[in-house]
């Protein structure tokens, strides 16, 4: 899905004419860097957001040293109300449209539901669910004219089982690769692709800023690299697949989460997830509870 031809701008009465570009949230670390290198090597010019711009501009210097292409940052909180319109702006500002949307931006929080703040969930409620679903609804409408684009959407295998410690995080991620499935069929026969990313865990920071390094499954479970889980979501989105499950052990763990009952699954989840050590749990219980914690990331 590269050479996108140059068309005349939406809601325009001069039609003026606008180039494509692959907008990527969380763009600054992670696999969203990860899958912006990808892209600018197949030739699309970027446009990397995120909320710190000390991080864009090196992930934006990392890109340009590799590859021909044009980079732009825009630091952004994407739960910010008027998110949309600084977007609109500044594509109008480069005299782009949307080719590419890649939905990464994401946060997680580790712990008991009861302890975490009211603050953490509408945050994470805000950026895992409101925000990729506002994004692909602003977007979609002008790639469907165009009949060329697609979405990239990455959420997780957690998506596919209720779990137990992070409670929010794998619901957030369950809507997201159902509300995907589901515009992808709609949008097919349009020319738009949407491709939905399950990956297991990771090798990056998110699991330790939401408090989950001390869980059986870090130890347990097999992670991959974010380059690794890029690789598989571009080619995946290339071939124009809905669900994209990288590596063939997840794979065949999403296949035993879709058929195995939940009262069989959810008290296994239960045991991998809990952040504490047998040792802090007791006394934790004991003492009334352990607080989980959000990950203050926009990436995964």
């Amino acid at each position: 899905m590269t050479g996108a031809p140059t068309l005349p701008a939406e809601h325009s009465s001069h039609a003026i004419a606008t180039r494509p570009i692959a907008i990527v949230t969380g763009g600054s670390e992670g696999i969203g860097l990860a899958i912006a290198h990808l892209l600018a090597g197949r030739g699309h010019d970027l446009l990397l957001v995120a909320r710190r711009a000390d991080a864009l501009e090196q992930a934006a210097a990392s890109i340009k040293a590799e590859h021909s292409v044009e980079v732009t940052t825009v630091s952004l909180d994407l739960t910010r109300a008027d998110c949309l319109d600084v977007l609109d702006r500044e594509l109008a500002r480069l005299g782009r449209h949307p080719h590419i949307l890649v939905n990464n931006a994401g946060i997680g929080h580790s712990g008991d539901f009861s302890e975490a703040s009211p603050g953490e969930l509408d945050r994470l409620v805000a950026l895992n669910v409101v925000t990729p679903g506002r994004l692909m609804r602003h977007m979609i409408p002008g790639m469907r004219t165009r009949r060329a684009g697609g979405i990239i959407n990455i959420a997780s295998l957690g998506g596919y089982v209720p779990g137990p410690y992070q409670a929010a995080y794998y619901a957030s991620k369950a809507y997201l690769i159902s509300l995907s499935e589901a515009l992808a069929a709609e949008v097919k026969a349009d020319g738009v692709r949407v491709t939905v990313v399950a990956p297991g865990p990771i090798n990056t920071e998110f699991h330790a800023k939401m408090g989950a390094e001390n869980a059986l499954y870090r130890r347990w479970l097999p992670a991959s690299s974010p380059a690794t889980v890029a690789r598989w979501a571009v080619f995946g989105f290339e071939l124009g697949l809905r669900t994209v499950v990288p590596g063939f052990l997840n794979l065949v763990g999403a296949v035993a989460l879709r058929l195995l009952p939940h009262v069989v699954l959810v008290p296994v989840m239960a045991w991998l997830l809990d952040p504490r050590r047998p040792a802090e749990r007791g006394a934790q219980d004991h003492a009334g509870g352990a607080s989980g914690r959000g990950g203050d990331r926009g990436d995964r």
